[in-house]
């Protein structure tokens, strides 16, 4: 039985996932969280009620959050891409890199683009403010970090990788990263040409539409 990802595509957390799957050709079965898919969710409601997508069920056992399923795949499909390194020191830096993309990147640019689906009414303009602040202070930082680094965290790519792609895509779509930002426009730009993520981004080009402030014309 191959792994099940219970996922839709244009959600980054699930691209986290697709990406880490892609890198090593990890055979799986993709089930599609949809409105025209009722089935499916009904499945995944039942086996997460939490219902934060992605999951990944394998071997009986239900997998929540993007950054656990790849730590999965990592220990029970490893294959060429060590996307955790086996040294325990770059490993704990994997895993900070891992939590600031998904904290201070993804997490601001969420709540963004959260407010504007709510009602006029219920619109949080402090907190939206509050987001943009973080993502240009956590932009800075990464911008210092990242200098004459390839990848987050050095010369391979890792789940560090993975958080920062989908992070960093829709983060610029929603408070655009500053040009004297080089180092985390570059970065952005190799994520870009990585063929997991590029993979993961053209599955998700039928969904630009339905981004709440509007896809630019471009990526």
């Amino acid at each position: 039985m191959r792994p099940v990802l219970y996922a839709h595509p244009f959600s980054s957390y699930c691209q986290k996932a697709l990406i880490a799957l892609y890198e090593n050709d990890t055979p799986f079965e993709f089930m599609m969280l949809a409105p025209d898919h009722p089935d499916v969710y009904s499945e995944f409601a039942a086996r997460w009620p939490i219902r934060r997508f992605p999951i990944l069920v394998d071997r009986g056992r239900t997998i929540m959050e993007a950054s656990i399923i790849i730590e999965y795949l990592s220990v029970h499909y490893p294959g060429p891409v060590r996307l955790i390194p086996d040294d325990a020191e770059t490993a704990l830096e994997v895993r900070m890199l891992d939590r600031f993309f998904d904290n201070y990147i993804s997490t601001p640019q969420q709540r963004v683009v959260f407010d504007a689906i709510r009602p006029a009414d219920a619109r949080d303009p402090y907190g939206v403010e509050e987001a943009r602040e973080m993502l240009d202070r956590a932009y800075g930082w990464l911008d210092r970090y990242m200098e004459g680094r390839q990848w987050a965290a050095g010369d391979d790519f890792s789940l560090a990788d993975c958080a920062a792609a989908p992070s960093l895509f829709y983060a610029d779509w929603t408070h655009p990263i500053d040009p004297s930002f080089d180092n985390v426009r570059g970065y952005r730009r190799r994520l870009l040409e990585r063929p997991s993520f590029a993979r993961a981004v053209d599955e998700a080009r039928p969904y630009r539409p339905f981004f709440p402030l509007g896809a630019p014309d471009r990526d």
